[in-house]
């Protein structure tokens, strides 16, 4: 009786292990912090000197919103990261701006402080984490049409995107002549590709988590607030509120009685945990067949053709 006991016990254990959620891999795209203002009005008293460095740039708080943002990683991912930095289970992007190049790298400081072999200075408790990114200039060909087309000759991408999709957007919703070069196809399109690039990088490393030479765990993307509310546009579950500094959309991927899930949370407070959320037609934890059917609508098949423009290295070439 004793042994039969002890065999249902064990065969009840063994079904549990077999059975057991198992978070496989991570997607974080992050907003950078706090930041001083872009630009500000002519007759504002308090012109750029007044920060100290300057306009559009990460401030102390910033620094502070990204430290606490690194430390919640750590403390969700305790069980699933490595407590030492490893370069094949984590790859950081940022947009070539300072402020979410400098947000990362606050962020990785919290994330993965050194211990043990990684400590290499033992008064300073930091080591240095790789932050990639693409400098604008790839976008060059992009750049050297809008001027034409624009007017503005002394802005950076960053700033074109802004002050040209935003007012034609407008313009065009309250039944304005837009531009003839600005046609309702091109506004499609360009709404569709400003939505649709992460929703491809998140799939395709999702996808790629399932093979079993798959070593990596974590892919960080340190952006803005249109990169944040595009993906979450993209996968219609936006709350239309312009995300906060420091906000954080999680894609987590799940391994469960053998078949994948994917779950994703929205953090845009400290004061409570992320909030879930569900990916319309799907339930909360997602089958990854069933996420990669419904989003493969808002996924453009040929990048390069569609855009007309050459093919630049990407995160999926990088990652190799």
């Amino acid at each position: 009786a004793t042994s039969l006991r002890l065999s249902l016990l064990l065969s009840f254990w063994l079904d549990r292990g077999v059975g057991a959620k198992e978070l496989r891999f991570v997607t974080l795209v992050l907003r950078h912090g706090d930041r001083s203002p872009i630009e500000t009005f002519p007759n504002d008293p308090i012109k750029e000197s007044s920060w100290p460095q300057g306009f559009g740039q990460l401030t102390q708080l910033g620094m502070e919103q990204h430290y606490e943002l690194g430390q919640y990683i750590r403390k969700r991912y305790e069980k699933f990261l490595n407590k030492s930095y490893k370069h094949e289970q984590v790859f950081v992007r940022s947009t070539d701006i300072d402020r979410a190049l400098m947000s990362a790298m606050t962020n990785l400081a919290a994330l993965f402080p050194p211990e043990g072999i990684s400590v290499w200075n033992p008064s300073l408790p930091w080591q240095p984490i790789p932050v990639h990114t693409v400098p604008v200039s790839e976008d060059r060909d992009f750049i050297e049409i809008l001027p034409k087309f624009t007017g503005y000759h002394d802005q950076d991408l960053f700033g074109i995107w802004s002050k040209v999709y935003d007012p034609l957007f407008c313009e065009g919703v309250h039944n304005f002549t837009l531009p003839s070069w600005a046609t309702e196809d091109t506004m499609t399109k360009l709404e569709k590709y400003q939505n649709c690039v992460l929703v491809k990088e998140i799939l395709y490393h999702m996808k790629s988590a399932t093979q079993p030479l798959n070593h990596r765990k974590l892919i960080i993307y340190s952006a803005h607030d249109t990169t944040v509310s595009a993906l979450q546009m993209a996968l219609d579950v936006y709350n239309g509120i312009l995300p906060p500094h420091a906000s954080c959309h999680l894609t987590e991927l799940y391994f469960e009685k053998g078949e994948y899930f994917i779950e994703m949370y929205y953090r845009n407070e400290t004061q409570h945990e992320p909030h879930p959320l569900t990916l319309p037609g799907c339930t909360p934890s997602c089958p990854l067949t069933k996420f990669a059917e419904l989003v493969a609508p808002v996924i453009p098949q040929d990048w390069s053709t569609e855009c007309a423009m050459s093919n630049h290295e990407g995160t999926e070439d990088a990652m190799d």
